[in-house]
């Protein structure tokens, strides 16, 4: 079997929002060797813990794996595959997060020596790896984050109250405040409306937000992290997904609802257009409009026809994202 290091953020069992590492770590497993680094929650500790795996495990890893981010999370990928050069470890940057392309515009040097000695690129998605095409790199495969689909089962929502849902970590480039501006927008238009966010605290916007509620006296349930399927089985109650990203790429907490059949408002932004496409699979508005945003939720409550199309057309997209047809893929690239 094949031997894979896997590098990246494994800190779920820490507290945070589970991410590629934690879900395709195990996946991969069915056909490679897997080793995982780090789940340490300090920063340095934690890029300590991925330098010395490289090195511990070198003898014996045929691929290095590198969950790469735009955020402080880049120099961490950066380090790691300077030492697997080192070392003649081939190695693979998995390219997530919408603002990646500012990397390659204000670290152009550093981005060179990260993705152009890289033995493939894994974009997953289409927005990403048109980027990266247009800067030049050509070492792309493109291999879609995936679900295992029959864990989501589908059904189409009807609309009495409006019960919105919100899934994502409490960042600011997710942009939560914009959630409540829409549910004050619907309340102020008569409309029994409510929301539940799910998502652990990242750097002080849950606690702004829950500010915020209470200075506009608005009844949000906060309920922090959820597994995933604690959050699948409260969306049961829930009948519209909302994403108020500012910065994104193909987030997976869109794809799970769009399998669940709740149907998806989402500011059109990064990789939201070449997951959505407007009124088919969803509803795409401008960034940071809580009044579009409104719109498009009450459009949906009242086109019936429009909100069973877009219900149906994404769950039919999102069934090309289940593990069972992007294994291939990985398999195609590992094995």
């Amino acid at each position: 079997m094949t031997n894979v290091l896997y590098i990246g953020n494994a800190l779920a069992q820490k507290g945070n929002t589970s991410t590629t590492i934690d879900t395709l770590g195990d996946q991969l497993s069915e056909f490679c060797n897997v080793n995982i680094a780090s789940n340490k929650s300090n920063k340095i500790l934690r890029l300590l813990d991925m330098v010395w795996s490289v090195i511990k495990f070198n003898k014996r890893t045929d691929y290095v794996l590198i969950d790469t981010y735009s955020t402080h999370n880049f120099y961490y990928a950066l380090v790691v595959s300077q030492f697997c050069r080192l070392l003649r470890i081939k190695y693979i940057p998995i390219l997530h997060g919408g603002n990646l392309e500012k990397r390659l515009i204000h670290n152009s040097r550093l981005s060179k020596l990260l993705f152009s000695n890289a033995n493939k690129l894994v974009a997953p998605s289409k927005f990403l790896e048109s980027i990266f095409l247009k800067y030049g790199y050509d070492n792309l495969c493109f291999i879609p984050n995936s679900i295992e689909i029959d864990n989501y089962t589908y059904r189409q929502r009807e609309i009495n109250n409006l019960n919105l849902l919100w899934v994502r970590s409490f960042s600011s480039i997710y942009n939560p405040e914009l959630a409540l501006l829409v549910l004050e927008e619907l309340k102020s238009k008569g409309l029994n409306s409510n929301l539940t966010m799910v998502g652990p605290e990242v750097d002080g916007s849950m606690q702004r937000t829950k500010a915020l509620a209470t200075e506009k006296k608005l009844d949000v349930k906060f309920t922090g992290k959820l597994s995933k399927k604690d959050w699948i089985n409260l969306s049961k109650s829930h009948n519209i997904f909302i994403n108020t990203t500012n910065i994104d790429n193909t987030p997976v907490s869109v794809i799970e609802a769009m399998a669940l059949g709740l149907p998806v408002v989402s500011t059109n932004v990064g990789g939201i257009s070449y997951l959505i496409q407007d009124k088919k699979e969803g509803i795409l508005v401008p960034p940071n409009d809580a009044k579009k945003m409104s719109d498009a939720i009450l459009e949906i409550c009242n086109d019936v026809d429009l909100r069973k199309l877009i219900s149906k057309n994404a769950r039919s997209k999102v069934e090309d994202f289940d593990w069972d047809k992007i294994s291939c893929k990985w398999q195609q690239v590992l094995v």
